[in-house]
């Protein structure tokens, strides 16, 4: 019964499909969530004529050919990394992205790893992580008398020190951009990482050509 192992690849394709659709559902309020699409192609073609071959009297060309389906495979499943709604929170601390353009954030075994995720705060030496405490790369250390933090669009952070007129120099953001990010591998936490797909990071300064600004 070829037919209902056909009808098959289709069930399984929609399962997929739903899947995807209610891992979008699930995250709508995830800071920095990019949906994902589910794509799929027809498998291969069992052939009992091919097109253009003489008719049983030899005196013309069939033109069409019988070609069955043989079903459905995901081929697939990819992450749509356009710009999203800003939103803003009150905390000083929380960045958004304009344009195209990753943060760079330290993972558990010292590589590199990066979100479109925002939300930044301090750990308890003053160092700029993310919400689930993971270093922002570059290093960016903020003083625990600094009574403001301001990111221009450009990625220089300076802080506005107790006591002082003239603000303080903390360093400055770096972004990454890739040939094909939809190459790049989702890990969880909004982190992902570098693959052959991606090709590697291009690292520059937000505001350059190519490279997203920072809005605050």
């Amino acid at each position: 019964m070829k037919a209902l192992a056909i009808a098959a690849t289709g069930m399984n394709a929609q399962q997929t499909n739903l899947e995807v659709i209610a891992n979008n559902i699930a995250n709508i309020n995830t800071t920095g969530y990019k949906r994902a699409r589910a794509e799929f192609s027809d498998l291969l073609y069992q052939v009992d004529r091919t097109q253009g071959v003489p008719n049983r009297s030899n005196a013309s060309l069939v033109p069409e050919g019988v070609s069955i389906g043989l079903g459905v495979k995901t081929t697939a499943v990819r992450n749509v990394h356009t710009q999203g709604e800003l939103t803003s929170t009150g905390n000083s601390f929380d960045l958004a992205l304009t344009g195209r353009g990753w943060f760079q954030i330290e993972g558990a075994d010292g590589g590199t790893l990066y979100s479109r995720a925002g939300a930044l705060n301090t750990n308890a030496t003053g160092q700029l992580v993310t919400v689930d405490g993971a270093a922002v790369i570059p290093a960016i250390n903020v003083p625990v008398d600094a009574v403001e933090v301001i990111v221009n669009k450009t990625g220089q952070v300076f802080a506005r020190i107790d006591g002082q007129t003239d603000l303080q120099n903390l360093g400055q953001l770096q972004i990454a951009n890739f040939a094909n990010e939809a190459g790049l591998a989702p890990l969880g936490d909004n982190l992902f990482q570098e693959t052959t797909a991606s090709g590697p990071a291009n690292v520059g300064v937000p505001g350059d050509p190519g490279f997203a600004t920072i809005q605050q």
